[in-house]
């Protein structure tokens, strides 16, 4: 035991006379996430190079914030449970604590110098005085402009991204970055240009993610800058990484790239669900199955009945960069589908989203509309809904058990008629029957 705390003192960097905080899984809690003070916690390492060579400049840091900010250190070789906490990967990690939420900690990315951390500091603490304050300063506003917010820029925030990003018609490049970045400040003019060139085509958008870190948590980003290509018609889950280089030249020729792409790429066909082949090979290897059961033929006529198929055409559309099928069947004509969804008889048309590969499947409350069938698969892919198991009794093995119709050939139907019954020759009059 004697041994065990010797060894974890040696391989302590900080003593308590650096001002440095030594923080464990037992107290950071009590000292950091319950305390009313910004925090700067670094992660490390006794065996890491980088960690020893970043120890003056942490030192000098903590002193020149003595008085503003506590700064603590973790060493992640003993204590294991606050790293796996959040998601160190390397060493040193510093991330900062702020007087806010401090659940949703800053990474720091800047550069490893006492005057890095202490500049980062101070503008968090010059953020907190002007959200404080009820607004930003011109000064501040100038900075922004600074980190790629201007001109042909769109200022994208909390409250705006999914109403101009997500389930929007255009395509867009997003730039997450931070205000004490020096990659995202040498980006800003070469993002602008980029702006500029692909005006009218795809949109070019800026995120401060130290300031608006709910839609920065929800695309993990962790390093500053990060660039993300959104699709027409993206969702909280989409959003392609771009990994190439930092020059307006080279997000032009991505971004046109990418527009092409979209341009080129076809609608989803929804196929009549006729066969179980059929079914079976528009919904195989799909994240989701989207089911359209419509009213019978003989209930709503071709004219009514391609009105339905045009609403999930335009909604196929909207999604068609997300790995969907889609499938309509006709009210009655497959009894067993129905059972496995427990469809019952409260009208039609019906929706369902189905896993596949998990054969759980949710039903739309909901208007059949394009707005209304949207509305519900995006809060299938945001995991709301009722999820419920396929019933296994009308499965046919792993599968839908789905008989074989005939293809409907796009023409109004009418009842047959029924010839009347000639009973001039059958004696009505019970009394005359004999015993």
């Amino acid at each position: 035991m004697l041994l065990l705390f010797f060894l974890s003192s040696i391989n302590c960097f900080y003593t308590s006379s650096d001002g440095i905080v030594e923080l464990t899984d037992l107290n950071f809690d009590s000292k950091v996430l319950k305390s009313d003070r910004i925090w700067v916690v670094e992660f490390y390492a006794p065996y890491c190079g980088h960690c020893k060579s970043l120890v003056p400049e942490y030192k000098k840091a903590a002193k020149l914030l003595k008085g503003i900010a506590s700064i603590g250190s973790i060493d992640g070789t003993v204590q294991k449970a606050l790293p796996q906490k959040y998601g160190i990967k390397g060493w040193p990690t510093i991330k900062i604590f702020g007087l806010g939420d401090k659940s949703k900690p800053i990474d720091y990315d800047g550069p490893r110098t006492a005057k890095g951390i202490v500049d980062v500091i101070q503008k968090t603490i010059k953020k907190t005085l002007e959200e404080r304050n009820g607004g930003k300063s011109k000064k501040s506003e100038k900075s922004s402009k600074k980190s790629g917010i201007s001109g042909k820029v769109v200022t994208l925030t909390d409250s705006n991204f999914e109403k101009l990003v997500l389930n929007s018609k255009d395509a867009w490049m997003v730039e997450f970055f931070a205000p004490w970045c020096g990659h995202c400040q040498k980006l800003a003019p070469e993002w602008e240009k980029a702006a500029k060139a692909m005006a009218g085509k795809v949109k070019f958008g800026a995120l401060d993610a130290t300031a608006h870190q709910s839609i920065s948590r929800k695309f993990g980003i962790q390093g500053f800058p990060t660039i993300k290509f959104f699709a027409p018609g993206s969702t909280s889950s989409d959003g392609e990484d771009y990994q190439g280089g930092r020059t307006s030249s080279e997000l032009i020729s991505y971004s046109e790239s990418k527009l092409e792409d979209v341009v080129n790429s076809k609608d989803p066909e929804v196929v009549e669900g006729t066969s179980s082949d059929s079914v079976q090979e528009t919904c195989q290897n799909k994240q989701l199955c989207i089911f359209a059961f419509l009213p019978s033929i003989f209930d709503c006529q071709a004219k009514c009945r391609n009105e339905k198929l045009e609403i999930l055409k335009k909604v196929a559309s909207n999604f068609k960069k997300r790995s969907f099928g889609w499938v309509w069947l006709e009210a009655g004509a497959q009894a067993d589908v129905e059972k496995a969804f427990e469809i019952g008889d409260s009208g039609y048309p019906v929706v369902v989203a189905m896993s596949p590969s998990k054969l759980k499947f949710t039903t739309q409350i909901g208007q059949f509309s394009v707005d209304g069938i949207k509305e519900f698969l995006n809060s299938v892919t945001y995991g709301k809904g009722r999820v419920r198991d396929v019933q296994p009794a009308h499965l046919s093995g792993n599968w839908l058990k789905i008989v074989e119709t005939t293809p409907w050939d796009g023409k109004d139907k009418e009842l047959p008629v029924i010839e009347d019954i000639d009973l001039s020759d059958i004696d009505l009059d019970s009394s005359k029957s004999e015993l």
